[in-house]
């Protein structure tokens, strides 16, 4: 009964791309033309909230996304992305060599995507993007600049906290945990970390018999007198994540290769550029 469960999802799943791919190709047709496309923002949410069914995820949600607000969220996997994005017209930030994807990266840019240079953080330029698309989606972050298991989050990079600063946007903090049973927090096939492969992990999320994800959308943090560097505003909303998912300040979780020490505690250091990790992306980021 669980390999018919598996192959029905895996053949839900291949006819769910084929789908997004048809739709990318209609909406490029139609901006060729100089058609006015399609509502993509509304279509993307849609298409994410199916991919989550198929994968048979039941997502819990507390909160909904706030108006005129910059979404700052913890990073367990590629999962994320459906998850967070299936209630809410979103935008992902990833680094710009995810556009270069085969198919991935082309549905990932039809979808509302923005991308940015490895080790080139530039708050002016991505400010232009948000702004092009602002009454349309919200954009949502990941600072912590890799995934890791859920065990924990990893220290916030502040730099992009800028962003809030630049546009006057409000920050508000985005919880996510993943569990296969009341009892089970984190769940150990979620994650997307270290040598793993999209395909292998995808098949391991399709066989998982009950994953269910948590999504809490928290109270925005205000810039203020009180909490105006970006140093501030990223420690504070780590820290209303942290929280809200009940965990320790300073629990250390298991990342993705590759990625840099933590600075020591109460230090949040700048990312190094040049570095993978140095980018905090969106999601499709750590596909592969």
């Amino acid at each position: 009964m669980r390999h018919v469960r598996s192959i029905r999802r895996l053949a839900l799943i291949l006819a769910h791309l084929s789908k997004g791919a048809t739709l990318a190709l209609y909406i490029g047709l139609l901006s060729r033309l100089g058609r006015r496309p399609p509502p993509v923002a509304a279509m993307t949410r849609r298409w994410q909230r199916r991919l989550c069914e198929i994968l048979g995820i039941r997502i819990h949600v507390r909160g909904c996304v706030q108006p005129g607000c910059l979404l700052i969220g913890n990073h367990i996997s590629w999962l994320d992305i459906p998850v967070v994005g299936a209630h809410g017209e979103i935008a992902f930030l990833s680094k710009a060599e995810v556009r270069d994807w085969p198919l991935i990266g082309w549905l990932a840019e039809t979808a509302g995507t923005l991308f940015v240079e490895r080790g080139a953080i530039r708050i002016d330029e991505i400010a232009g993007m948000l702004r092009k698309i602002g009454g349309e989606q919200t954009l949502m972050l990941f600072p912590e600049g890799t995934t890791s298991d859920g065990s924990g989050v990893l220290r916030f990079h502040p730099r992009l906290f800028a962003l809030a600063q630049e546009t006057g946007l409000r920050i508000q903090p985005v919880a996510i945990a993943y569990r296969g049973h009341p009892e089970e927090m984190p769940d150990n096939v979620a994650p997307f970390i270290g040598d793993d492969t999209l395909l292998a992990h995808l098949l391991r999320v399709i066989r998982h018999p009950g994953l269910t994800a948590e999504v809490h959308f928290l109270p925005p943090v205000a810039i203020d007198d009180d909490n105006n560097t970006r140093r501030l505003l990223a420690e504070r909303t780590r820290t209303a994540i942290v929280e809200a998912l009940g965990m320790q300040p300073d629990a250390v979780p298991q990342r993705s290769l590759g990625a840099r020490p933590e600075p020591p505690p109460g230090v949040i250091a700048d990312p190094t550029p040049g570095r993978p990790e140095s980018i905090p992306t969106g999601g499709m980021a750590h596909v592969v």
